[in-house]
This record gives structure tokens, C-alpha cells and sequence, in this order.
């Protein structure tokens, strides 16, 4: 279920109810959901797992990310969760359908707090994702 990007920063595809038990257990402190509202009704939805979250004593944001597009409101957030989580040493989790958007957003993110592009495009590599259609935007991030 859990691809570890970095020692903070874990994605996935789609969880279920039960998956945010089993997220606590493995560390997991904060749950970052990507998946807009509706995208698959049968899935459960943002106020459903942000009520299990908050059971299971788990952090819970909202940022929804359409397939086809990133924006800075939206790097800007996860921003701030990952470096307020960091400072508390909470690993956060982001998920969406497959994974992918959260770990392009997670890509675009680290690259604007700075971290070396190449070694973004491996850590997600070595995870099962392919972060180089991004990778562009990931540069112009990095150089301000």
C-alpha cells in the first residue's frame, strides 16, 4: 500500500477506511488526501476518511488535485504540512487514485523547499513512479 519517497513522505493509491488504522500502525501520523470529491463515489470520500483519521489520532488535510494540473496554492500546502509535520517528525501519507498525483505533487513541493531535482526523480523511481513528465516544472521550481 505504502510507497516510502523519503523518510517523511509515504504515497499511495486509493485507501479505504480500514487503511488508515493500518497507516497509524506503520508510522504514518498525517494523511494528505489528493483525490477530489466524487472522482470515484464509491470510494470513500474526503469527510469520511478525515473522521476515521481523526479517530485513529492521525493529522488529515484536503488537496484535491485534478488529473491534468498543479497549482502553487496547492504545492503551497503541502508545503507547509510537510515542514510542520517534519519539525514534529510525523512521516505524512498522500493519496489518490493510483498514487501518482501525490507523488507529483510531493516532487513539485520538495523541489521548490530545494532539494537537487535528479535525486527527487530516483527517490520516486525507486518507489514505482515516474516523475519525469513533471520534470520541467520541477526545474523551474528549484531555480525560483
Amino acid at each position: 500500500m505504502l510507497h516510502k519517497l523519503d523518510p517523511n513522505f509515504s504515497a499511495a493509491p486509493q485507501i479505504a477506511l480500514d487503511d488508515v488504522a493500518r497507516a497509524r500502525e506503520a508510522g504514518i501520523g498525517f494523511i494528505v488526501n489528493n483525490r477530489p470529491d466524487g472522482e470515484d463515489p464509491s470510494a470513500p470520500q474526503s469527510a469520511d476518511i478525515e473522521a476515521r483519521a481523526k479517530a485513529e489520532g492521525l493529522g488529515y488535510a484536503y488537496i484535491p488535485v485534478t488529473p491534468g494540473g498543479f497549482t502553487h496554492a496547492q504545492v503551497d500546502a503541502l508545503e507547509a504540512i510537510l515542514a510542520e509535520q517534519a519539525d514534529r517528525n510525523v512521516p505524512v501519507l498522500g493519496y489518490c487514485r493510483s498514487g501518482t498525483r501525490s507523488t507529483f505533487l510531493w516532487a513539485l513541493t520538495r523541489a521548490r523547499m530545494g532539494d537537487d531535482v535528479d535525486n527527487i526523480v530516483a527517490k520516486a523511481a525507486q518507489s514505482g513512479y515516474d516523475v519525469t513528465p513533471i520534470r520541467a516544472m520541477m526545474d523551474a521550481l528549484a531555480n525560483g
